[in-house]
């Protein structure tokens, strides 16, 4: 009969033993791997966080008030005519009563000089008259009529004059000429617009605020206006309607821009702020994990990371607001790789 060899009892405690062994370390090396974490970090700040009104609109040139006449025109002639002269062109700079052209002016130049002819006429007349006196070698009444017959000469030569001044259409604010609508030699009415005008300078910024966010929006408040190109100008609020557009739920709000790179005619969009929140506890966005129960953030201390339960506040560009137990300015938190992360875990921070 063959003999089973057994083995001993002191082997088999040995066998165990190192599988048990193994077994721990392969579980702490697991653990250790798993728990260090690569991420970026940033700190918290403490700063003023903003909310703003979002809005849509283009620049326009400022309306007239009580006391500043529009700042574009529509540019016409008091008579009717034909162009004889233009003397300015499309984008040219011109000052408020230079003339911008003239009508043809040959039937109130005869007028001017048939008044003058007759005014000469009246005025010696009255002088021989002058000479005499009245009652003893002329009658009052032929004195008289001398008079009158002067002043009615004078009257006329004013009269021929003036009509004569209406001929020359002149700029009525000072501004730069956008565009020109006749040519010389043709004919115009009183109702015919000739040119227009506009002063640069003078423009505002007319914005479409949803009706439910217009109740924030005051007189005064600071806005940025961005065009694509220029973006971040300043601007603050100047009018604010009273009515609501009913085909499109919103409210016309006109903003006066604090620089002149605007042009009319942009698209604008404008950042209304309508309230201000200073000294708040303020990090980066991707720093804040939701979670069912609430919001969280990673404080960093060393190379583990321990998450903290924190309230969200207002949220301002890329920063958002938090409150929570012990929380100071300048700590330092998880910024990039917050998502996913144990209660508990080592961290390894990137440059």
């Amino acid at each position: 009969m063959k003999h089973q060899i057994k083995p001993s009892y002191e082997k088999l405690t040995m066998l165990a033993l190192f599988a048990l062994l193994s077994s721990h370390l392969a579980q702490a090396d697991d653990s250790e791997i798993a728990t260090i974490v690569s991420v970026k970090t940033s700190q918290i700040t403490q700063t003023t966080l903003q909310r703003y009104v979002q809005a849509y609109g283009l620049v326009e040139p400022e309306p007239a008030s009580h006391n500043t006449p529009a700042a574009s025109a529509k540019i016409a002639s008091p008579v009717a005519g034909i162009i004889s002269q233009w003397f300015c062109e499309e984008g040219q700079r011109v000052k408020k009563g230079a003339p911008l052209l003239v009508l043809d002016s040959r039937a109130a130049d005869d007028q001017v000089a048939k008044a003058k002819v007759a005014l000469a006429f009246a005025q010696k007349n009255a002088a021989r008259k002058q000479q005499l006196q009245p009652g003893a070698t002329i009658s009052q009444k032929l004195y008289d009529d001398a008079q009158q017959l002067l002043e009615g000469a004078q009257a006329d030569l004013q009269s021929a004059q003036t009509q004569r001044a209406l001929l020359t259409v002149t700029a009525p604010m000072s501004g730069v000429i956008t565009a020109v609508h006749f040519r010389v030699g043709e004919a115009i009415s009183t109702s015919s617009v000739l040119a227009d005008i506009l002063d640069g300078q003078r423009l505002a910024v007319v914005l479409h605020v949803p009706s439910a966010e217009a109740a924030d929006v005051r007189l005064g408040q600071s806005v940025s206006l961005s065009s694509g190109k220029n973006d971040g100008q300043a601007g603050a609020v100047s009018f604010i309607s009273q009515q609501i557009d009913p085909l499109t739920d919103t409210v016309l709000v006109r903003v006066t821009p604090g620089n002149s790179d605007l042009k009319a005619g942009q698209f604008i969009h404008a950042s209304i702020v309508v309230e201000a929140r200073q000294n708040r506890l303020a990090v980066p966005i991707a720093s804040v994990v939701n979670h069912a129960d609430g919001a969280t953030v990673a404080l960093v201390e060393g190379d583990q990371a321990k998450q903290q339960a924190v309230s969200t506040g207002l949220r301002d560009g890329d920063l958002i607001e938090i409150s929570g137990a012990g929380l100071q300015a300048g700590m330092t938190v998880v910024s990039q790789g917050a998502y996913g992360l144990p209660p508990e875990t080592r961290i390894r921070v990137q440059p």
